[in-house]
């Protein structure tokens, strides 16, 4: 199983870091995928790629919290990394207007200028869309050019939403432990999504999946994920299992 957003390079890890890695593994976790978060994330996660070659590919862009008044500056920072190679996406970028708006139009703009890179680099988007999906599909709307490849990472929103985003481009969706939640409604909306469609995440070190909701989540618990989205499915977890680290691997062009 492929963990396709996890963030195992943040400090939450740096006690047990190996061990967790180790713990993935003997869960049947075969790689992982670290999106930044900001220009302050970008040595630990560069690190952390470097230290597990093979096993972890790493992302870049700036997560939608992070955009502030030096949100221009930090993007002129990540832009030359990309050129440089050595990530399989560009991301965590997108809308989050859930705790504080007061960026909303900072945020789009530098959604924008992300999403662009996308198209001028051949790199596929991991989008984080919180409370903010008009302004992601109006960001998207404005761009025109080349068609865009992605993933809208911790989906919980609605069948319409699913269909309003279809009808911007063939995007993923990333599933993670929400869905094993007593009163989360992605079980339900799963088949609408389809599996040739999904992908498995942690987003270590948040949204522990049950049974260990409310702790440190990890890559590890990844097969309660796989299960869930299974038996919402109608599907085996090895079925899951397949489609998914497939779908992984077309999107961010890992190697079998």
């Amino acid at each position: 199983m492929i963990d396709s957003h996890t963030h195992l390079y943040c400090d939450d890890f740096d006690a047990d870091r190996d061990a967790v890695v180790e713990r993935a593994r003997a869960a049947g976790v075969t790689h992982v995928v670290l999106p930044n978060e900001n220009m302050d994330s970008v040595d630990r996660l560069n690190a952390m790629r470097d230290s597990y070659p093979g096993y972890v590919s790493a992302a870049m862009g700036l997560h939608p919290e992070d955009v502030d008044a030096t949100w221009r500056q930090q993007l002129a920072r990540m832009r030359p990394l990309l050129d440089g190679g050595g990530y399989v996406a560009v991301g965590e970028i997108g809308i989050d207007l859930y705790w504080d708006a007061t960026w909303r139009r900072e945020q789009m703009q530098a959604l924008a200028e992300q999403l662009g890179w996308c198209q001028e680099i051949g790199l596929p988007f991991i989008m984080h869309c919180r409370n903010g999906l008009d302004e992601c599909l109006e960001v998207i709307d404005g761009l025109g050019g080349k068609p865009l490849r992605g993933v809208f990472h911790s989906f919980t929103g609605t069948e319409a939403d699913v269909e309003r985003i279809r009808r911007r481009g063939d995007f993923y969706f990333g599933v993670n432990g929400i869905v094993t939640f007593k009163k989360s409604s992605v079980p339900a909306l799963l088949p609408a999504i389809g599996l040739s469609r999904l992908l498995l995440e942690t987003d270590s070190p948040f949204l522990a999946p049950v049974p260990n909701r409310g702790r440190r989540n990890e890559s590890a618990n990844i097969p309660y994920i796989c299960r869930a989205v299974a038996q919402a499915l109608g599907a085996t977890a090895a079925e899951v299992s397949a489609a998914t680290d497939a779908n992984a691997r077309a999107l961010f062009g890992l190697a079998e």
